[in-house]
């Protein structure tokens, strides 16, 4: 990308080695929410977010590197900056997981969903100042700490924690990427008027530069497919069906608007930083053509594929999940009430559910066969239900009979449930 920027806009090679770094990094936030949308399956689904991953700590540890030699105007060898993203993603690696082990300590101890939540919102900002206070990559770092913890993250946290941190990190993201676009749209207007009389052909180099980002993937993604399934002749059409979704999941967001617009102002001699306008108007001209082009056609892509999974068939697992977890929990139950280690009352109170539990899961299972019907009415007559207990909750507390405590814990309940039928 860096070698066609250079060749068809007015940017110097370091300049375009920038603008390459930048635009190197995808989108693992709608990579992912596109993902559980379209029911990849989830081999795919996994590779393609942590290829998104790979690509923003590399490529952001590569943008730091050519903003260095961009910044010093030439005074920086290649040779020196080799060495530097060397030490900048190796270091960065080692403090993550640092982190990531100290945090790991700290979270098995705490059971507060308040102060969990606040460790866990703590800690990426904890990987990154100490990296860059140790001059490595702070990116590098928290990528690292955040895959690390995030691949036991469940054996860290209880049930209530786990309902909090998700809506707290859907809120969270939400509003870093509804940041970022805001900067970058209320600044597009002052960079395109400074743009010079050169770079007028700006909207045709965007293009050129979007159809080389989204060729150089295919052409990359597709012959590593292809070496990996060799040895597996019968898997060949499904890994070419993988390779095109996994090639065309690559829309750009808010990783590289973040990135474009931390480009310094000013060289390492005090003047403005030539041509740093022009890649902020290309970056952000290309992420809207990615997302644009490869955001609407992904989902007809994945479909044509034939590897997404069916609604029945991934309802059909969860209810199978759901019959073999509840099946294991009976099973341990029988063992207490036979070495009785609990009252037999309570034992036999449990046992009921569990077994109800089961045997929704079968006739889950069976649900093919089976006229739903009954469930669908079942499951709104419920609804329409808790909507009159949720509104005598309100009066209860409007006539101040219940707390404000006891009020949330009730609709806490109460939601928990509405959702569970939502679900099903």
């Amino acid at each position: 990308m860096g070698a066609v920027a250079a060749a068809f806009t007015p940017l110097p090679m370091s300049m375009a080695f920038v603008l390459g770094t930048v635009l190197a990094s995808t989108d693992p936030v709608a990579v992912t929410a596109l993902g559980r949308r379209l029911s990849l399956p989830p081999r795919v689904q996994v590779l393609v977010q942590a290829e998104s991953l790979f690509n923003d700590a590399t490529s952001l540890v590569l943008f730091r590197v050519a903003v260095s030699v961009a910044v010093a105007s030439g005074t920086v060898t290649w040779r020196v900056a080799s060495g530097q993203f060397a030490m900048l993603a190796g270091g960065g690696a080692v403090l993550g997981a640092a982190v990531a082990g100290a945090m790991a300590m700290i979270r098995r101890r705490t059971e507060e969903p308040v102060l969990e939540t606040v460790v866990a919102l703590v800690t990426p900002y904890s990987a990154y100042v100490l990296a860059e206070a140790a001059h490595t990559s702070g990116v590098t770092a928290v990528v690292v700490c955040g895959v690390l913890l995030g691949s036991g993250g469940h054996r860290l946290t209880t049930a209530p924690i786990r309902l909090q941190l998700h809506a707290v990190y859907g809120t969270v993201v939400f509003l870093l990427e509804s940041v970022v676009f805001s900067l970058i749209g209320l600044e597009l207007s002052s960079l395109i008027r400074d743009l010079s009389g050169a770079d007028r052909w700006w909207p045709v180099q965007a293009v050129a530069v979007a159809f080389t980002l989204m060729t150089v993937r295919m052409l990359w993604v597709f012959p590593l497919s292809a070496v990996l399934h060799r040895k597996h002749s019968d898997t060949n059409g499904g890994s070419a069906r993988v390779a095109a979704v996994a090639s065309w999941a690559g829309a750009r967001g808010v990783v590289p608007l973040a990135a474009a617009l931390s480009i310094p102002l000013t060289a390492a001699h005090g003047a403005a930083l030539a041509h740093r306008p022009l890649v902020l108007v290309l970056a952000t001209s290309v992420m809207v053509i990615t997302l644009i082009t490869q955001g609407f056609t992904l989902a007809p892509l994945v479909r044509r594929s034939g590897i997404a999974m069916e609604p029945e068939h991934t309802r059909r697992e969860e209810a199978e999940a759901q019959h073999l977890v509840v099946s294991a929990g009976l099973r341990h139950l029988e063992q207490i009430a036979e070495l009785e280690a609990a009252p037999e009352v309570v034992v036999e109170r449990l046992r009921r559910t569990l077994r109800s539990q089961v045997e929704h899961a079968r006739e889950r299972l069976g649900e093919e066969e089976q006229d739903r019907t009954t469930a669908d009415a079942y499951r709104q007559l419920r609804i329409d239900v808790i909507a009159v207990e949720t509104a005598e909750l309100r009066r209860l507390y409007d006539i101040n009979r219940i707390s404000d405590t006891t009020r949330r814990r009730v609709q806490r309940r109460l939601d928990l449930e509405e959702a569970r039928l939502g679900e099903g």
